[in-house]
C-alpha cells in the first residue's frame, strides 16, 4: 500500500494508491524483545479489574490499564511460559479483524496485551483498531511502543513516520522515515514518506529525489504522485516543470481535489490569476468547505485587489451551530492570519490584530508549542562565551576554493526584508538565488561527530586546535559547497549564490571560520515592524518564538545582542542594509550591496519584480510587485497593541537608531 500526501499549506490530505510491495525488503520481527523477553507478566501477577488504582484505564484511550500502557514499568518482564497463550489470543484477534469483527479483535488484543504489554502482534492489531476509530493519541502510543520493541518492523516504522507527519512533528517523522528507507530501500512507501516529509520541512530538493525514486520503483506514473512531485517542484520555484506534472496528473485523473488545489496555488504564485481562479473554482465544486481552499481563494482575491471578495471567503455559510456559526465559519489559525492580513490591507487594523491574536492562541492550543526561551538563552550564552577575540585568533580559517561560486549570506530576522534583498541580488547574471539553505544549522548539529569531539557545538570547535583537525574549516567549506551544488542552486558562470536562511546570524562565528571572505549582508528593519509582521504569519524559526508577541520581541533582542557581540569580537565582512533605505532608494541600496560583494551594477537587480523566480517564502507575492512603501513603519497603525513589547525592544531600537514617532 503506497500512501501519498497532497499539499495544503502546512497540512496534507492523504490518498492511498495500490502498489506492489517488495517482500525481500521486509525483515522478520525479532524473536525476542531487546531485554531477552517479551515483557510478559506471569499469569499470577494479573490483577482482576476492580476499584484498585492499578486497574484504572490509561488516559491515552488505548483501552488498556495504565500500568500496562503509558505507565508501564520499563523493567517489566515476565516468563516466556505465557507465549502460547498470547499467540492464541493474538491469532484469534487477527482473524477477527480480517473477518470484519473489530469488537472480537479488540477483546482479544486487549487480553493479550494485559498479559504481555509489549507483544508486537497484539500491539499492531490494537493500533489498527484505534487508528480506524480515529483515536489518534492511543494509536500513537501503541505504535511507538511497537516500534521500540520491534525496530525492524517496516510496516510499523512507516506508519509511525506517517502518524508523526500528520501531527506536524516533522523531526520525529523524518527520523522514522529514514529508518524505513534503511529497512526497505526498494519499497516505494519508504521513499514516498521521505518525499512528503522533506517537502513539508522545506527541503524539497532532497524530497524530489525520493519522489522520483517512487516513480522508478513503482514503474507507473500515478496521478496523485505526479501531483505531489509537481508541488515539490513548485516549492523549489521550478514552475514550468511543476506545471507539466500537474497537467499530466490532471489528464489522467481530472477530478482530484488535491491536484486542482495545488495547481491553483502554483498559478496564483506565478501571477496567472485567471488560470488560478479556474483551478480553485473547480476544486471548490469538489470540496467547497475545505479550509485550505478558502485561504487559497482569499489569497488570490487579495492579490487581485478584491479585498471584499477575499474577506467574504471567511464569512459563515448557510445554517449554523448554537452560536450561529456554520462549520465553514470555524476558522483555523491559517485562516485567521490570512483574514487579518486582508483586514490590514483594508485599513481595519484593530480587527486585523484581533485575528492575529486569536490565530496565535489557537496555534498554541492545537500544537502545544511555546517559545523555548531557556534553550534559546543557553545557546546564545554559550555562543557568546566561546566566540571571543582571544580564542578566535588561535582558530584556523578556511581558504577560498578557487573557481567555485561563493555564498553571499543575507541575514536578518524573519520578515525583515531578506527576500526582497535576495530577489534583487539574484537578478544579477552572476548571482543565483539559493533561498533558505539549512547547511549552517546542520553543521552545528554534526560538528561534534565530524571532529570526533566529546563536546557539543560550539565548544567542539576547540578540536580545531588539534593537529588532525587543522583542516576542519576547509572540510566544512567543501561540504557546504557540495550540498549547494547538489541542490542545483549554482549556475554555470556564477560568482556568487545567496543563502538567506533565517537567523543564520546566530552562527556568524561559525560562518566566519568557513567563509571568512564571503559577504555578510544584514537586513535591518524597524524592530516594531519586524515583530508585528512575524506575529501576522505562521513561523517556526527561532525556537518557536512567533507563537506570542512578547516572545518574538524577546528572541529578536537575543539575536541582535548576539550579533552586536560578534561584531565587537571579530573582524567581519559585514554590511548592514536598512529595509527602509531599500524602499526609499532601491538603486542606491543595490549598488551598495553589489559594490560590497565586488560585482558590477546591473539594472536588472533594481527591477526585482521582473525576476522570474518564485521565492518559497511568505513574501513571494510582495516581491513580484513594484516597490511600495505601505509596509514601512506599519507599526504606527498598531501602536497601542504593541505597547507591551516596546520596553523589550527599546534598547535595540536605540542602538540601531530607530525611534518611536
Amino acid at each position: 500500500m503506497l500512501l501519498v500526501a497532497q499539499p495544503n499549506r502546512g497540512a496534507s490530505t492523504f490518498v492511498e494508491i495500490r502498489g506492489a510491495e517488495d517482500a525481500q525488503d521486509r525483515r522478520a520481527l525479532p524473536s525476542q524483545a531487546p531485554d531477552g523477553g517479551y515483557g510478559l507478566a506471569p499469569l499470577g501477577r494479573i490483577v482482576a479489574h476492580g476499584a484498585n488504582a492499578q486497574d484504572a484505564l490509561c488516559g491515552c484511550g488505548s483501552g488498556l490499564r495504565a500500568c500496562r500502557c503509558c505507565e508501564l514499568d520499563p523493567t517489566f518482564a515476565a516468563s516466556p511460559e505465557v507465549r502460547e497463550r498470547i499467540d492464541i489470543l493474538a491469532n484469534r484477534a487477527a482473524r477477527a479483524l480480517a473477518s470484519g469483527d473489530p469488537v472480537a479483535a479488540e477483546a482479544g488484543s486487549l487480553e493479550a496485551l494485559d498479559i504481555a504489554p509489549r507483544f508486537p502482534d497484539a500491539l499492531w492489531i490494537l493500533y489498527q483498531i484505534r487508528r480506524r476509530a480515529g483515536h489518534e493519541q492511543a494509536a500513537l502510543a501503541l505504535l511507538q511502543r511497537l516500534v521500540a520493541v520491534a525496530p525492524n518492523n517496516v510496516d510499523a516504522t512507516q506508519e509511525l513516520a506517517l502518524l508523526l507527519f500528520q501531527r506536524g512533528d516533522l523531526a520525529s517523522a523524518e527520523h522514522h522515515a529514514r529508518n524505513a528507507v534503511r529497512l526497505a530501500p526498494a519499497h516505494p512507501r519508504s521513499h514516498n514518506l521521505m518525499g512528503m516529509i522533506l517537502t513539508e520541512a522545506q527541503r524539497p530538493h532532497i524530497g524530489e529525489f525520493h519522489y522520483r525514486r517512487v516513480l522508478e520503483i513503482a514503474g507507473a506514473r500515478d496521478p496523485i504522485l505526479l501531483a505531489n512531485l509537481a508541488w515539490n517542484l513548485k516549492c523549489q520555484g521550478r514552475i514550468a516543470e511543476a506545471r507539466e506534472f500537474y497537467n499530466e496528473s490532471a489528464e489522467a485523473a481530472p477530478d482530484v481535489f488535491q491536484t486542482l488545489f495545488g495547481w491553483g496555488q502554483l498559478e496564483e504564485a506565478d501571477g496567472n490569476f485567471a488560470a488560478a481562479k479556474a483551478k480553485l473554482d473547480r476544486a471548490a465544486e469538489i470540496c467547497p468547505d475545505d479550509p485550505g481552499l478558502r485561504v487559497a481563494r482569499a489569497t488570490l482575491h487579495a492579490r487581485e485587489g478584491k479585498f471584499a471578495a477575499a474577506l467574504a471567503e471567511f464569512e459563515p455559510g448557510p445554517g449554523g451551530d448554537e452560536n450561529g456559526r456554520s462549520a465553514r465559519a470555524r476558522s483555523d489559525s491559517n485562516e485567521l492570519l490570512e483574514k487579518g492580513r486582508i483586514l490590514d490591507r483594508m485599513g481595519r487594523y484593530d480587527e486585523a490584530f484581533a485575528c492575529f491574536d486569536e490565530a496565535k492562541r489557537l496555534a498554541r492550543e492545537i500544537t502545544g508549542k511555546r517559545y523555548l526561551d531557556q534553550e534559546a538563552r543557553e545557546t546564545a550564552d554559550r555562543l557568546r562565551q566561546f566566540f571571543v577575540s582571544d580564542r578566535l585568533r588561535l582558530m584556523p580559517l578556511a581558504s577560498v576554493r578557487e573557481g567555485a561560486a561563493q555564498p553571499i549570506f543575507i541575514m536578518g530576522f524573519p520578515r525583515s526584508g531578506t527576500t526582497l534583498a535576495e530577489q534583487a541580488l539574484s537578478g544579477h547574471p552572476r548571482i543565483s538565488a539559493g533561498d533558505e539553505l539549512p547547511f549552517i544549522n546542520e553543521f552545528s548539529d554534526t560538528l561534534p561527530r565530524l571532529f570526533g569531539s566529546p563536546l557539543a557545538y560550539p565548544e567542539a570547535l576547540a578540536e580545531l586546535w588539534m593537529g588532525d583537525n587543522r583542516r576542519g574549516p576547509d572540510a566544512l567549506r567543501d561540504a557546504y559547497l557540495q550540498k549547494a551544488e547538489l541542490r542545483g542552486v549554482i549556475k554555470q558562470g556564477d560568482t556568487y549564490f545567496t543563502d538567506k536562511m533565517p537567523l543564520n546570524e546566530m552562527h556568524i562565528g561559525l560562518i566566519s571560520l568557513i567563509f571568512p571572505r564571503s559577504p555578510l549582508i544584514h537586513i535591518l528593519r524597524h524592530p516594531l515592524d519586524v515583530v508585528l509582521s512575524a506575529y501576522s504569519h505562521h513561523l517556526t524559526h527561532g525556537y518557536f518564538c512567533a507563537f506570542a508577541l512578547e516572545t518574538i520581541a524577546q528572541h529578536y533582542v537575543l539575536v541582535m545582542d548576539l550579533v552586536h557581540h560578534y561584531r565587537a569580537q571579530m573582524a567581519l565582512r559585514y554590511l548592514p542594509i536598512r529595509y527602509e533605505d531599500m524602499v526609499e532608494d532601491m538603486s542606491g541600496s543595490v549598488r551598495r550591496m553589489l559594490d560590497f560583494a565586488g560585482e558590477s551594477f546591473d539594472q536588472r537587480c533594481v527591477n526585482f519584480q521582473d525576476n522570474q523566480r518564485v521565492p518559497h517564502t511568505p513574501s513571494y507575492a510582495q516581491v513580484k510587485q513594484n516597490l511600495y512603501d505601505r509596509s514601512r513603519f506599519r507599526y504606527r497603525h498598531y501602536r497601542r497593541h504593541l505597547e507591551p513589547v516596546i520596553p523589550i525592544l527599546k534598547p535595540v531600537m536605540d542602538r540601531l537608531g530607530y525611534s518611536l514617532n
